[in-house]
């Protein structure tokens, strides 16, 4: 209990919020998918069509729970991501979790960005690889780490290089094409979570793997539905011989009650409506170049952490601070939340603004009117 009541002094102690009706700005439903009508009508039509009439799946999906509409959803991931296989997790965080903890054996190398995700870090405590970290979004620190391992490694160790495709907390991209140079040249496995680049960046949303051509560079792609598809879940994108392994080791895919036949139909119905661009992605680019625009007609740029993302970030140090400034523009109508330290560094606490495609541009201007007398 100590832990609770040092959380409580530092202004960091967490509690859930209550539904509220202000104008959003936190959340990752980047294309408004999570309320799109053509998505629930099309995913029940999909269970109409294959007469589907169960609520759940009964059963892990190596026992009961593997229903028709997974090998249709899994078949539709390979030819959207262009990818040889797919596994659909019932998470981002199991799918991380589930391929970090067996997939990286002992005697190889994880290389991980110093910013990854909680779900990475913790799926590499639970494997038996030796594991380091870089610096973020940082080729030098990554080359002298891969030539260093790459020297002393055996031929039988794999190094795998870990990174997002777009960070979660600050919103900024690595130079992917960079990366992936770096990994072939000492024979990495690079491995990218797509998870907050999914229905924001290529054509139809694919992610920006593919928005850089990089897909047959990369060892294997999360990318999840709970953001930009407005769903659930999330599935490793590799090669036939990676699923085979992740059905047969990965814990958090075996062990589990697989989705429900409704929440597949919906991630089917979702990638139908990225497919057909029926999902507002151009009004979502739109919006953020018309953001960034605004940040530097108002002289706000040093304040925010650059980003082409959905995902901006204005820069206040300390808790106290950043819980106080929330506050403010939560009162003035806009769903912005504060990031507090520990889930970022300290010194380093913001307010986190999501943009999405149903954002309008009077929105932004007076959000952003609100925030920059605060700063």
């Amino acid at each position: 209990m100590k832990k609770l009541d040092d959380r409580a002094d530092a202004n960091a102690l967490r509690s859930l919020p209550v539904p509220n009706n202000l104008i959003d700005f936190s959340s990752n439903d980047y294309l408004g998918f999570s309320t799109n009508k053509l998505i629930s009508e099309g995913a029940t039509r999909f269970l109409e069509n294959l007469n589907v009439p169960q609520n759940g799946a009964t059963g892990s999906r190596l026992l009961s729970g593997n229903h028709e509409l997974y090998q249709t959803l899994e078949n539709t991931l390979c030819k959207f991501h262009q990818t040889e296989a797919a596994l659909v997790f019932n998470s981002g965080y199991d799918a991380n979790l589930g391929f970090f903890s067996s997939v990286p054996q002992r005697g190889d190398v994880v290389l991980y960005d110093e910013y990854i995700h909680a779900s990475i870090r913790d799926g590499i405590r639970m494997g038996n690889a030796k594991s380091y970290k870089f610096k973020h979004n940082g080729l030098e620190d990554l080359l002298i780490k891969c030539k260093a391992e790459h020297s002393k490694n055996s031929t039988e160790a794999e190094i795998y290089v870990v990174t997002e495709s777009i960070f979660s907390m600050d919103g900024d991209a690595p130079d992917l094409k960079a990366f992936a140079e770096i990994c072939a040249s000492y024979n990495c496995n690079l491995v990218v979570d797509e998870a907050h680049a999914i229905g924001v960046f290529g054509r139809h949303g694919e992610g920006l793997v593919q928005e850089l051509g990089l897909q047959n560079s990369i060892f294997a792609r999360l990318v999840t539905f709970g953001k930009g598809i407005g769903c659930h879940g999330a599935a490793i994108l590799g090669s036939e011989r990676l699923k085979s392994y992740l059905i047969n080791f990965a814990r958090s895919f075996m062990y589990t009650t697989g989705l429900p036949p409704h929440g597949v139909g919906s991630i089917l119905s979702a990638y139908n409506c990225l497919k057909n661009r029926t999902g507002n992605l151009e009004r979502l680019k739109q919006n953020i170049s018309y953001f960034n625009g605004k940040l530097a007609g108002l002289k706000l740029q040093s304040h925010f952490i650059p980003s082409n993302s959905a995902i901006h970030c204005c820069l206040v140090s300390g808790n106290n601070k950043a819980r106080t400034m929330a506050k403010v523009v939560q009162k003035k109508g806009f769903d912005v939340r504060p990031i507090l330290s520990p889930t970022v560094p300290e010194g380093q606490e913001r307010l986190r603004i999501c943009l999405h495609s149903f954002n309008s541009e009077k929105e932004m201007d007076d959000l952003l009117k609100v925030v920059a007398e605060l700063v």
